[in-house]
C-alpha cells in the first residue's frame, strides 16, 4: 500500500486556501516529498504529517514555486531530530541550485546526497520502491517521477518442498531475499511464485503533453498531473509557458490508460477549477480535481 497525499495544490504563487504544489508518498514509515514551494512545511504541518520519516525528495525543476522552500523544510527536518542522510533526486542543476539555496541552513546534523537525473541515476531503488525520473517539456529542464512498489509472488509449498526448502524457514523467505540456515544459503525465488502487479504513480508538473509522458505513465494506477489552465482558449498562454489545459491533461490519461487522474498545479487565476471539470470528465471520466489535503490508499490489485 502507498499513502498520498496533495500538500499543495497552486501554481506560481499560493493562494490564502491553497499552497504551492507539493506531494507526499508514504510506505511503512517512511516518506518521499515531490516539490518543495515556499511554505511546503506549513502543508506538511496541516497535513498533520511529520519531518523526520522524509528520506527522499523529488524536485521537478527548479522554478521558485517547487524549490524555493527547501532550506526552511530541512532546517525543520533537523529541528525534529532527522540525522539519517536525506537523498534528493532532481535534473541537471540540482547540486549547484542546492548548494546555493542551503547556505541560508548551514549546519545541517545530517547528510545530503544529491543524484542528477539523467547523469548520476537513471533509477533509484529506496526498499520496494522504484523511483525512476523522465524528461518533462517546460520552459526550463524538467522531469516527472515514477514511484513504482514492488510486489512480491505468492508463497508456493509445493514449490518450497520440490527445492528442499525446510519448513522452518518458510515464513523468513517470505520476508527476505535470502536466509541461511544450517550453512546453507535459501533464496525467496525458491518458495515464491511469480512476481504479482504492484502499485505504480506517476507524477508530472510543470509539462506540456507528450509522448514520452504517455509511455511512462502507461497503466499507472494514479496519474498527478498539472492542470494550469481550465479553459480551452487558454492553449496559446498555455503554449507560450510550457503548461497544460485541463482538456490535455485527460486526453494524456486516456492515452496512457491509466486508473485514475487527479489535476494540480493550477494557476492563481483558475480560483474554481470545479467550474471546467467537467471538461476533462468528457474525455477521461476518472478524473479527480487535486484541492491542499487531498489523500488516498493506493493498494495492491486483488
Amino acid at each position: 500500500m502507498l499513502e498520498v497525499t496533495l500538500l499543495g495544490t497552486g501554481g506560481t504563487m499560493p493562494l490564502k486556501n491553497r499552497w504551492l504544489s507539493s506531494c507526499l508518498i508514504k510506505h511503512m514509515g517512511h516518506s518521499i516529498l515531490i516539490d518543495c514551494g515556499e511554505g511546503t512545511q506549513i502543508a506538511l504541518k496541516h497535513s498533520e504529517n511529520k519531518f523526520k520519516p522524509i528520506d527522499i525528495i523529488c524536485i521537478t525543476h527548479f522554478h521558485a514555486d517547487h524549490i524555493s522552500g527547501l532550506p526552511g523544510f530541512l532546517l525543520s527536518m533537523s529541528n525534529e531530530g532527522r540525522t539519517e542522510p536525506v537523498t534528493i533526486i532532481g535534473p541537471a542543476g540540482l547540486k549547484k541550485v542546492v548548494s546555493a539555496i542551503c547556505i541560508i541552513a548551514p549546519n545541517l546534523p545530517f547528510e545530503l546526497r544529491l543524484l542528477e537525473y539523467p547523469t548520476d541515476i537513471s533509477e533509484f531503488e529506496f526498499g520496494d520502491i522504484k523511483i525512476t525520473p523522465f524528461t518533462a517539456k517546460h520552459s526550463v529542464v524538467c522531469a516527472g517521477y515514477n514511484f513504482k512498489l514492488k510486489r512480491v509472488g505468492k508463497f508456493n509449498p509445493e514449490k518450497a518442498k520440490q527445492n528442499n526448502v525446510p519448513m522452518k524457514i518458510w515464513g523468513q523467505l517470505q520476508k527476505n531475499e535470502t536466509v541461511i540456515y544450517n550453512n546453507t544459503e535459501y533464496k525467496q525465488s525458491m518458495v515464491l511464485g511469480n512476481a504479482r502487479k504492484g502499485i505504480k504513480i506517476t507524477y508530472c508538473t510543470d509539462s506540456r503533453p507528450t509522448e514520452n509522458i504517455i509511455n511512462h505513465a502507461k497503466n499507472a494506477d494514479l496519474f498527478i498531473y498539472e492542470g494550469m489552465f481550465g479553459d480551452d482558449e487558454k492553449l496559446p498562454r498555455a503554449v507560450e509557458t510550457g503548461h497544460c489545459l485541463f482538456s490535455e491533461a485527460a486526453e494524456t490519461a486516456k492515452k496512457a490508460s491509466v486508473k485514475k487522474l487527479w489535476l494540480t498545479h493550477y494557476s492563481p487565476s483558475l480560483t474554481e477549477p470545479e467550474l471546467y471539470e467537467h471538461i476533462a470528465k468528457e474525455i477521461f471520466p476518472d478524473t479527480e480535481l487535486g484541492f491542499d489535503g487531498k489523500y488516498e490508499k493506493i493498494h495492491f490489485p486483488e
